[in-house]
């Protein structure tokens, strides 16, 4: 088990001044691990967008089902987690370690309260591995420098992305960053994530204002993306089915889920 690099005093760098978005997600799931300001910064976007919390439910079941389905059915062992957020119950390790007790995990996020928690994270199978990279997804050469210690990249690697990609504001940037990331994952790789939509098919119109708010009193400023610039992610891999759908609908497990405004996909490199 790996101990991680994370900075035994990075909660004193942590601004409970400003809601952040780790710990209004971490509020909209139920979580514990935030304050008064993410309170009040959540209730107005859920009152301004009630799918909200739908969305955020949404998008962490969908991890479960794709971290499931790779490691069951792909016989995936190594995973990388860009953009962890806030631990809660069901961690990617924690699924993945379940299936196969030997596969190995790299979290990445930059988040300092994250890394108060970092310590949370760094619990691992005596057979796997679990550590943790202080690095931005703006920089993806970090990431994947840093993924080195403890994954090996000449074997497949499932590369998470989940409701990252719209904290990077410039299109064309997060399709270089996903690009630069999985160049450097070989053959038999997978790319999983999520994005929110504004597309009005799947109630996304409702974002635009909602996240017009959140910029201008939160932090990280964040954006949505349709359907085709989200779909532009996966240029080169092999969509698994159902391809590019509303997260909770993607291999959902039972009964018939309602759609939310948030794409997700797991893509094949060949």
């Amino acid at each position: 088990m790996s101990e991680g690099r994370s900075p035994v005093d990075s909660s004193a760098r942590v601004n409970t001044g400003v809601a952040h978005n780790a710990r209004v997600w971490n509020y909209w799931i139920g979580g514990k691990d935030n304050y008064e300001v993410d309170q009040v910064v959540g209730d107005q976007v859920a009152t301004m967008f009630p799918v909200i919390r739908d969305v955020a439910r949404a998008d962490r079941d969908f991890l479960g089902r794709a971290v499931r389905y790779l490691a069951a059915e792909r016989g995936v062992r190594q995973f990388l987690d860009i953009g962890t957020g806030l631990p809660t119950l069901d961690n990617t390790h924690e699924i993945a370690q379940r299936i196969a007790p030997e596969s190995r995990i790299v979290y990445v996020d930059n988040d300092p309260i994250v890394l108060a928690h970092a310590r949370g994270l760094l619990t691992s199978t005596p057979e796997g591995t679990t550590d943790y990279i202080d690095a931005d997804v703006h920089h993806p050469d970090d990431i994947v420098e840093g993924a080195t210690e403890s994954l090996d990249l000449g074997e497949p690697v499932a590369v998470m992305m989940l409701g990252i990609l719209n904290f990077v504001l410039d299109t064309e940037q997060a399709q270089d960053i996903v690009r630069r990331i999985m160049a450097a994952a070989p053959s038999g790789s997978y790319l999983a994530l999520t994005h929110p939509t504004t597309d009005p098919d799947l109630g996304g119109e409702g974002n635009i204002d909602a996240m017009k708010f959140w910029n201008e009193n939160a932090t990280p400023p964040i954006t949505a993306r349709s359907r085709a610039e989200i779909t532009a992610f996966f240029d080169g891999l092999e969509p698994v089915a159902p391809g590019i759908v509303s997260c909770s609908l993607w291999r959902a497990e039972s009964g018939s889920p309602a759609a939310v405004p948030q794409f997700g996909a797991v893509a094949r490199k060949p």
